[in-house]
């Protein structure tokens, strides 16, 4: 008997210590976030406004997105008026039927498959060119200046304007490119009016609106790596392969994962260039998963707004999936993020 009084007393008294540690945590914590707050007064009464206007802006949407998808809101049974009379809104809640039909879907999948290969090649393809641009812009050559502000001038107009031009390039009949071929005795292209021409045309003109960015950025971290680098590495004999390996892309691989994971993010969701340059045509062979939400809520009829709701939310996990995933494997290299 006295030795279960004495093992409940040790047990009573390692309870004690356990609470009393997570009190002295929990207390530590917020001297901590007391003394972070007077310190940094100031900086977070700047950012309060900034934080609030996005919430607004970006968490209601964003809810309210959520909640149309899950229910069977269409333009005939959402609350609307029509003169001085107000019909109120007639959906109802569904649940996770309109996950489920997407999912199980061929139309979600098919595009998926279609939006995943256009983010991969246009990623891969710009983060190539830019990189080669880059190593040939660090490079002491005559004219290094107007280069740079030539090939920044597809970053600097705005995409609607871009688009558009290359829309007039691509002309079946009356482009520039058709003409420069008809010279050459080519029959003309239809760039825009064939599923696999078109898929190349939008890939090609994201591709050159997208490396300027990648290049600037690259360019960059090229000038953050310490010539004395290459030339200790020139001295033991390395050869321009084994530098370039060894030496530059170690040393852009912070800036590459930042821009590799941005570019992936505004490629995935690429609206402008899909949208002004094919609306997802022909048929349905160039359209990606947020050019298809926006159909079916402003293009079709009725307009369903849960079945495009739906489709931003599947969107948004998709992408922090891919982001959490690539954060893993970041944290995996050492690298800080």
């Amino acid at each position: 008997m006295a030795v279960d009084t004495s093992s409940q007393s040790v047990a009573k008294a390692a309870g004690d210590n356990v609470a009393r540690g997570r009190s002295r945590g929990t207390g530590t914590s917020r001297r901590k976030a007391r003394g972070s707050l007077s310190t940094h007064w100031y900086a977070w009464a700047m950012i309060a406004p900034v934080t609030v206007v996005i919430a607004v802006i970006i968490g209601y949407p964003l809810i309210r997105g959520v909640y149309l998808s899950l229910t069977d809101a269409n333009e005939r049974n959402v609350a609307r008026s029509i003169g001085v009379n107000h019909i109120p809104a007639t959906y109802e809640f569904v649940g996770l039927d309109n996950y489920a039909d997407a999912l199980s879907g061929n139309q979600f999948l098919g595009t998926l498959g279609w939006t995943m290969l256009w983010t991969v090649s246009c990623v891969s393809v710009t983060f190539a060119l830019g990189l080669a641009l880059a190593n040939i812009l660090n490079r002491r050559i005559a004219g290094r200046s107007l280069y740079r502000m030539l090939l920044i001038l597809p970053w600097a107009v705005p995409g609607f304007v871009s688009v558009f031009a290359w829309r007039f390039l691509y002309d079946e009949r009356r482009g520039i490119l058709n003409q420069v071929l008809a010279g050459g005795g080519i029959d003309a292209v239809p760039w825009l009016n064939d599923p696999t021409w078109a898929k190349f045309s939008v890939i090609a003109v994201n591709v050159w609106l997208g490396v300027p960015f990648m290049m600037v950025a690259l360019l960059g971290g090229l000038q953050s790596i310490p010539g004395e680098l290459y030339e200790a590495a020139e001295m033991d004999g390395a050869s321009a392969w084994q530098r370039f390996r060894h030496i530059t892309m170690p040393g852009l691989r912070s800036v590459s994962t930042t821009v590799i994971l941005l570019s992936t993010i505004w490629t995935f969701n690429m609206f402008p260039v899909i949208f002004l340059l094919t609306r997802g045509g022909p048929g349905e062979a160039t359209q990606i998963l947020v050019t298809q939400a926006y159909k079916f809520s402003f293009e079709i009829s009725p307009r369903d707004f849960a079945q495009s709701s739906t489709w931003g939310v599947l969107i948004l996990v998709l992408l922090m999936v891919f982001a959490a995933v690539y954060r893993r494997v970041l944290r995996k290299q050492g690298e800080v993020w």
